[in-house]
């Protein structure tokens, strides 16, 4: 049974581990998943065994990293949604979110990134969240833009060649639009 550090209504958050290999081969191996992540649209499963390596080595070093969610009632991984280092002088961190096509439209994507922007801004006390999406999903760009990012420039990502839509949202952001639902 796996340990939950955050928790929504439906989500539980927990830490990658080098047991998780089955878990990071159903993402980042599903073609869906990963057509907007890397320039070929796919991972070799050798590509993600180092991805898993990666958010693990992220976690031993910052204590953050695109962290497994899973479904409470069931405990099935859908994903994952986490933070990764951006600018430490500034204290910026990147906020991101993976998720299996067959979770897409539910309304995981959003809950579990509100869950990550009140963990960085409240637990971690970050000055700012930086997020991007390659150009051509947009069904990120409307969740950042709902979720309260606000579009600042594009930025190269070297994975797919590409520059990205970039966005940041501030503490002072997040404080107002956190007043503008507790008014509603």
């Amino acid at each position: 049974m796996r340990e939950f550090f955050l928790t929504t209504d439906r989500l539980g958050f927990s830490v990658w581990n080098e047991n998780d290999t089955f878990d990071a081969l159903e993402l980042w191996g599903n073609p869906e998943v990963t057509k907007f992540i890397v320039a070929d649209g796919k991972m070799l499963e050798e590509q993600v065994h180092q991805r898993l390596k990666n958010e693990i080595e992220t976690y031993n070093n910052a204590k953050i990293q695109y962290w497994p969610i899973y479904l409470i009632e069931t405990h099935e991984n859908i994903g994952c949604c986490g933070l990764r280092p951006y600018d430490s002088k500034k204290n910026i961190l990147e906020m991101g979110i993976h998720l299996k096509d067959k979770y897409w439209g539910k309304g995981f994507a959003q809950e579990a990134c509100l869950a990550v922007i009140d963990y960085a801004f409240n637990t971690l006390q970050v000055d700012a969240l930086f997020s991007g999406h390659n150009p051509k999903n947009t069904a990120s760009a409307r969740l950042l833009k709902k979720l309260g990012f606000t579009y600042t420039h594009d930025e190269f990502y070297p994975p797919t060649g590409l520059y990205h839509p970039s966005y940041l949202m501030t503490k002072q952001d997040y404080m107002d639009k956190k007043a503008e639902v507790n008014e509603i």
